[in-house]
């Protein structure tokens, strides 16, 4: 599966830290009834044979909606559960190593910082890119700042869709706007609200707005 631009609009990762009354799953579905178009599944904890169940549970429901599942840094997994995707970090394998162990079928995503990051996964065969933080975020206290002009420079640089993420909810989004970017990938803006499905409408619209005609 090669990526589309609109893929990347409204990408929703997980995360199990914003589960309290609903369970995952029902929170992804309520993200998939609000339009997310892409689904992460991002699991640091679970142990291998917990986050394979989950991932062909989340999988075959996001199968059911039509929109892509990608596996967050796990190959194995990725390939397990007959996922469309897989997500690596620069810190995991690299790109070209993911592509030969999941063949040409498989959509790849790398998270990119700086214009050469991001010109690197597009020769080892990404189909996508992560760049971020471009905002503050509490998600991933790890993450470095990435500033608007180095976003607009990735976007201009490679040929590939472009997701904006870090920091981003729906009081900011539009800051974004003029960059380049195809989407925003959003975690604690989407997983985070009392009205999953209300709040995912409210954020795919602005998402439009921000990446423009």
């Amino acid at each position: 599966m090669r990526c589309k631009k609109d893929t990347m609009l409204l990408y929703a990762v997980t995360d199990r830290a914003w589960t309290g009354a609903q369970t995952l799953y029902q929170q992804v579905e309520r993200a998939l009834k609000g339009g997310v178009t892409c689904v992460q599944l991002r699991e640091k904890d679970l142990p291998e044979a917990e986050f394979l169940a989950q991932a062909r549970e989340i999988g075959g429901l996001c199968r059911a909606y039509g929109v892509p599942f990608i596996i967050n840094d796990n190959v194995e997994i990725a390939l397990a559960c007959g996922a469309d995707g897989v997500h690596v970090g620069q810190s995991d394998m690299e790109a070209g190593r993911v592509r030969a162990a999941v063949g040409g079928g498989m959509m790849i995503g790398v998270s990119a910082r700086t214009v050469e990051e991001a010109l690197a996964a597009q020769r080892a065969g990404a189909d996508y890119l992560g760049v971020g933080a471009v905002f503050a975020t509490s998600t991933k206290l790890d993450a470095e700042a990435v500033s608007r002009q180095t976003l607009k420079d990735i976007c201009a640089a490679v040929d590939i869709p472009v997701a904006a993420i870090g920091g981003i909810g729906k009081d900011n989004i539009l800051e974004l706007s003029g960059t380049g970017i195809d989407g925003v990938a959003l975690v604690s803006a989407i997983f985070g609200a009392e009205d999953i499905e209300g709040r995912c409408r409210e954020l795919k619209e602005l998402a439009r707005r921000a990446v423009g005609p």
